[in-house]
């Protein structure tokens, strides 16, 4: 499959965390970006000044899919309902946006021969599997969110084998960096509650372990995704290195340089105990690999939620 040339990109969820960041550098690269965002967990401060086409809108409305995506070279899509917690509350809600929303995107850029299709997915849908986690291990969701990545990622692989369209799957780690102050992830959430509260609670007994990469390198991941020759894969992103939710804490404290009271609550339901996972494959076939350690990528994380302090006091009030 050819790659893709330089053009108009959709970037679905782009005024969320993940998408602010990768706005940005698609602009950089000389690309033109239009997001589709229905600012329910989304903010449009995050792309104010931006020159950007904005389409206030729903992936569960087809008909608004079908006319946003004809024109555009590629479609990234981030719109989703993330998190476990979610999808244990309204796990129909969790699958009419994850499954249904994916393939009303897959039929519209079907119809409109749009060329690549990067699918946001994450390690839930393989579950059960101890880690690291590969590509090539059999998914055993154990959460309704496990199981509605799982059916986005087998329709995009299906789009691939039945019409040939671009399809690359990208299984993200922790997620964590600036323009995520509206998230509930675990690296927010301390932020969030040390700017707030002046302490931190850590779900369970903190020896869960999670593999958490900054999100420059996973937009740079999106990137090489998009503009590869690779179609019909599955790719984990992450940074292969392994950290307690306990460790993340002390990381967090030290990088805040405040002192924090620390607590811990209840364990949440559906989580996995142990996640990292093995990238050799995205080295191997995107030529990608992670540059910011944990330590530099809290630092810059911080940076942000310091600076952006009186905004998200706003915003948890708010809420």
């Amino acid at each position: 499959m050819e790659p893709m040339k330089r053009g108009t990109v959709l970037v679905t969820g782009g005024a969320g965390f993940i998408g602010a960041n990768l706005v940005r550098l698609f602009l950089e690269h000389g690309y033109r970006v239009t997001v589709l965002d229905n600012l329910s967990t989304g903010r449009r401060e995050y792309l104010k000044g931006l020159p950007i086409r904005f389409v206030k809108g729903d992936i569960l409305d087809l008909e608004l899919v079908s006319q946003v995506v004809p024109g555009h070279a590629g479609v990234v899509h981030l719109a989703a309902q993330t998190g476990v917690p979610g999808s244990l509350q309204d796990p129909r809600r969790d699958c009419e946006v994850n499954v249904l929303g994916t393939l009303n995107l897959l039929e519209a850029c079907r119809h409109a021969d749009v060329g690549r299709f990067v699918f946001a997915s994450s390690n839930a849908p393989l579950g059960r599997q101890p880690p690291p986690a590969t590509e090539d291990k059999a998914p055993l969701p154990i959460s309704p969110y496990g199981a509605s990545k799982l059916a986005g990622e087998g329709y995009c692989l299906a789009y691939h084998g039945s019409w040939g369209l671009g399809t690359v799957v990208l299984r993200f780690a922790n997620v964590y960096g600036p323009y995520s102050a509206h998230k509930s992830s675990v690296v927010a959430k301390f932020f969030k509650d040390i700017l707030a509260q002046g302490r931190i609670t850590i779900d369970g007994d903190g020896q869960q372990t999670r593999d958490f990469i900054y999100v420059d390198d996973l937009c740079r991941a999106i990137l090489l995704a998009l503009e590869s020759d690779v179609a019909g894969e599955v790719f984990q992103i992450a940074t292969g290195v392994e950290t307690s939710i306990q460790r993340l804490a002390q990381m967090v404290q030290e990088v805040a340089g405040r002192p924090v009271a620390l607590r811990h609550g209840p364990a949440r339901r559906g989580d996995i105990r142990k996640n990292y996972s093995a990238v050799e494959k995205a080295r191997k076939v995107l030529g990608w690999e992670p540059r910011v350690g944990l330590e530099e990528g809290l630092q810059e994380t911080w940076r942000w939620f310091s600076q952006e302090g009186a905004m998200i006091r706003r915003w948890s009030e708010r809420e």
